[in-house]
C-alpha cells in the first residue's frame, strides 16, 4: 500500500496525537502501563532533525494485533526513507515460525487448558513463548541497510552500559547468550524485495516454568521437513540483574538505538487496535487468528505411530498401527492396521474413511466419528470407541 493511499499518513497522524504524552528526549513513558492517547493534534515533527529514525511502543498485549502491526508497518511505511524500532510485549502466547509444525513444537492440549493461544508469524525461525516478562524488538529497515548483528549490538551494548557486570554476547546464529550459555534472546526475520524486518526476544522476567510446560511436542510419530526449533537453556535478565527495572531497560535500548544509528528519535506510543490509524490491520489480525493460517499453513507431514488398544481401560490387549498423510492441515490419507480378531477390518476401514478430508484436529475428529459409533453396539462399539479415542489423542 502506497503512503499516498493513506497508510503511512494515518499512522503519522496517530503518532502526532500521541506525541504530547511522551516525556524526555529518549525515554519511553511507561510502556508497561501506557497512558491514554490524546485526541489533540500537535505540530511537533514526527521524527528528529535527522528524519531517519522512529521508535514505536505498542500499547497492545495481544499477540495477533502486534504481529499484524509488524506486517502493516512493513507493507505501508516507506522503509527506504525511514528506519523504525518497534517495542512490544504480549500476554502469554506461543509463537511459531512461518515454516513450522505446531504439533511437533508445542503441547497443544496443555496450551488449551491454560488458555494460551498459538500464533504463526510470517517470519521464519523457531518457536518462542511470550509473556509480559519478555520484550520483543522489531527493527525495520531497507534491504540495503539490513544488518542483524548491528541490531543485536544495540541490545548487548545497552545491557553492558546499564549493567557492566553482565556477560552478554551475540552469536553467529543471531542469538544473545548470557554467561556464554544461557539464551536470553532469539532472532527471526522477514525479507521483502526492498525492505526487511528483524525481530528478536529479550527475556527480562518470563515465566520459565510455563515456557517448559508448553514447548514440547503434542503428537508422536510425525515425519516432516518443517523447520525444527533447537532447544537451548534459557535465563531471565532479572535472575542475574535483580534490580533491572522495565523503564531502565527500555530507556537504555532506545538511547542505544539512537546512538548506534545516529538518530534522535524519542519513543511514541501506538495503538494497533486503532483502525483509523492503521487501516486494514484488524483484518490482518483476524487472518492470523484463523485455523487456516495457524494450522493450515503447516508444511506437509506424515504420522506413523503405534496405538495401544484396551478392552477394560486398564491393560493393553493389542496394538494398531496408524499412518496418515496431512497436507494444508487436512488429512489426505489414513491407514489403520488393526488386528482383525480385535476389530473387523470393515470398522477400522470405515473409521479411516470418515477421517480423510477432515482437519488434523482432535475436536473435529471426535465430532466426525460420533455417527460411526452410533451405528454399533456391545463389545464392538466399545472397541471401536477405544480405537477412535486413541486416534483422536494422536491429534492433540
Amino acid at each position: 500500500v502506497s503512503p499516498t493511499c493513506g497508510g503511512e499518513a494515518a499512522m503519522m497522524s496517530h503518532i502526532r496525537r500521541a506525541w504530547p504524552l511522551l516525556g524526555g528526549s529518549s525515554g519511553v513513558r511507561r510502556c508497561s502501563q501506557p497512558a491514554r492517547l490524546s485526541s489533540a493534534s500537535s505540530s511537533v515533527p514526527v521524527t528528529g532533525s535527522d528524519g531517519g529514525g522512529l521508535v514505536l511502543c505498542s500499547q497492545s498485549t495481544d499477540v495477533y494485533l502486534n504481529l499484524a502491526l509488524e506486517d502493516w508497518i512493513d507493507a505501508n511505511v516507506d522503509l527506504q526513507q525511514r528506519s523504525i524500532l518497534l517495542l512490544w510485549r504480549n500476554r502469554p502466547a506461543v509463537v511459531i515460525g512461518r515454516h513450522q509444525n505446531p504439533w511437533t513444537e508445542c503441547d497443544l492440549p496443555a496450551m488449551r487448558r491454560a488458555g494460551v493461544p498459538l500464533a504463526r508469524r510470517r517470519s521464519g525461525g523457531g518457536t518462542v513463548f511470550h509473556d509480559l516478562g519478555n520484550l520483543n524488538l522489531t527493527f525495520f529497515t531497507s534491504k540495503k541497510a539490513y544488518d542483524r548483528q548491528r541490531n543485536l549490538k544495540v541490545i548487548t551494548e545497552a545491557l553492558r552500559r546499564i549493567r557492566p557486570g553482565l556477560d552478554v554476547q551475540a552469536t553467529d546464529r543471531f542469538d544473545i547468550l548470557l554467561n556464554g550459555r544461557f539464551k536470553i534472546s532469539g532472532t527471526a526475520s522477514r525479507l521483502s524485495r526492498k525492505s526487511c524486518y528483524h525481530h528478536c526476544t529479550l527475556l527480562h522476567s518470563a515465566d520459565r516454568s510455563a515456557l517448559a510446560d508448553v514447548l514440547r511436542p503434542s503428537c508422536p510419530g510425525i515425519l516432516s521437513n518443517a523447520t525444527a526449533s533447537i532447544p537451548s537453556p534459557v535465563a531471565n535478565l532479572l535472575d542475574h540483574a535483580p534490580t533491572l527495572q522495565w523503564e531502565e531497560l527500555l530507556d537504555a535500548l532506545v538511547q542505544q538505538y539512537n546512538t548506534e544509528f545516529s538518530f534522535s528519535a524519542p519513543s511514541t506510543l501506538v495503538d494497533p487496535a486503532n483502525e483509523s490509524a492503521f487501516p486494514g490491520l484488524s483484518r490482518a489480525a483476524a487472518e492470523l487468528r484463523s485455523w487456516e493460517w495457524t494450522f493450515g499453513k503447516t508444511p506437509k507431514f506424515s504420522v506413523q505411530t503405534v496405538l495401544d488398544l484396551r478392552d477394560d481401560g486398564q491393560r493393553a490387549r493389542s496394538s494398531a498401527r496408524l499412518q496418515m498423510q496431512v497436507k494444508n492441515g487436512l488429512i489426505e490419507s489414513c491407514e489403520l492396521d488393526v488386528p482383525a480378531d480385535w476389530l473387523p477390518r470393515r470398522l477400522s476401514g470405515e473409521l479411516s474413511g470418515v477421517l480423510v478430508g477432515e482437519r488434523f484436529c482432535g475436536h473435529r475428529a471426535a465430532a466426525v466419528v460420533t455417527a460411526l459409533l452410533r451405528s454399533e453396539s456391545g463389545e464392538l462399539k466399545d472397541r471401536l470407541h477405544d480405537l477412535c479415542e486413541a486416534v483422536v489423542n494422536v491429534m492433540g
